[in-house]
């Protein structure tokens, strides 16, 4: 007999755990797709090896990680069933993924889908209108397979040739998760994650930054690069003049992170070498202020907000010395700290 196979979206909650070992237990081979894009679990991508084998020990589960960032960052400027409560466009999203994984299904020798929706979970992608959008706007009408709610649902071209066994899916539906905690302790699954929204977009203050970004906010010259977003999500951040922007870390992990996310021909660094205090960085330097005649102002700014934010002395916050890193060279020179009022309208 041949073997079967299939492939699940994999978000590494409890829903598509459960999706793909039920369908898993019934003898198919599932390989799980961990999606990942700036906005959730993109630091998956420096250690795929040891999550797959984590997800193997912990479920029993093939996974294998997968960067759909570009074609994130392009959704993002118009999708087509618009934004939920923020900015995130949860039904364009699974849309993107279904088709991503549907494109994957002859790579992988599979025939059909999965997913681990549930039916009436979530207000704005699980209605039952919007699951039939979902799999005719992605390509999948008939591949695809959700087997936690599988009993509410017409059956798929998988249960009707007998790949999977209709009687041994399941019919969960609403916002309670007592069933998949029931299902999951029948599996023998304990450790699995507490369900929070992991889409950085559905966080209001960190989709406000997004959404400022993609309104031009910032003038990248139409460049969305994935650094450029991820860098979204860190620290304090100002735009210091026209497309000027300055990042802080707020304590070491974040500076550890800016250093790491340097553009090491067009970023510039700012520390105070004698005081404990943020790091700054100063995005695109080399190609928007360096040379140009908003470069000393630039500096005092962007200097003189590291100093500010830098730790106080006895005296309150007093003047710094600040070592400007430019990559091919760097100065030095002392800076007096801003006072708030000075930048508050550069923040967001």
């Amino acid at each position: 007999m041949k073997e079967r196979r299939a492939l699940g979206l994999f978000s590494g909650g409890l829903d598509s755990i459960l999706a793909c070992r039920v369908v898993a237990d019934q003898g198919v081979r599932v390989t799980a797709l961990k999606f990942v894009t700036p906005f959730f679990d993109h630091d998956l991508l420096a250690e795929k090896d040891a999550y797959a084998d984590a997800m193997r020990r912990k479920y029993g589960l093939d996974v294998t990680v997968i960067d759909i960032s570009e074609g994130y960052l392009r959704l993002l400027d118009n999708p087509a069933h618009g934004f939920g409560k923020h900015f995130n466009p949860c039904i364009d999203c699974k849309i993107l993924m279904l088709t991503r994984a549907r494109e994957l299904m002859s790579s992988y020798g599979a025939s059909f889908l999965l997913t681990g929706e549930v039916l009436g979970q979530r207000p704005m992608s699980q209605r039952r209108d919007t699951l039939r959008v979902i799999e005719r706007d992605s390509g999948c009408t008939g591949l695809l397979l959700r087997p936690l709610c599988a009993k509410l649902l017409p059956p798929t071209r998988a249960e009707l040739t007998g790949q999977v066994d209709r009687k041994l899916l399941h019919g969960f539906s609403g916002r309670s998760r007592k069933e998949q905690k029931q299902l999951a302790a029948r599996l023998g699954i304990s450790d699995y994650p507490a369900p929070a929204g992991g889409c950085l977009l559905t966080d209001p203050n960190l989709a406000a930054r997004i959404k400022h970004f993609y309104q031009g906010f910032f003038s990248f010259d139409g460049q969305r690069a994935v650094d450029d977003v991820r860098l979204l999500t860190i620290g304090r951040q100002f735009r210091l003049d026209d497309g000027i922007w300055l990042i802080l870390g707020r304590d070491e992990q974040e500076n550890a992170r800016l250093l790491t996310m340097r553009g090491l021909l067009d970023d510039w660094l700012l520390h105070m070498p004698t005081r404990p205090g943020p790091l700054g960085l100063l995005r695109h330097a080399r190609n928007k202020v360096a040379g140009t005649n908003r470069e000393a102002v630039i500096i005092r700014r962007a200097a003189g907000l590291v100093v500010r934010f830098g730790k106080k002395e006895q005296g309150g916050i007093t003047a710094a010395e600040v070592l400007i890193d430019k990559g091919n060279g760097s100065e030095q020179g002392v800076f007096a700290p801003l006072l708030d009022d000075e930048f508050a309208a550069w923040r967001f």
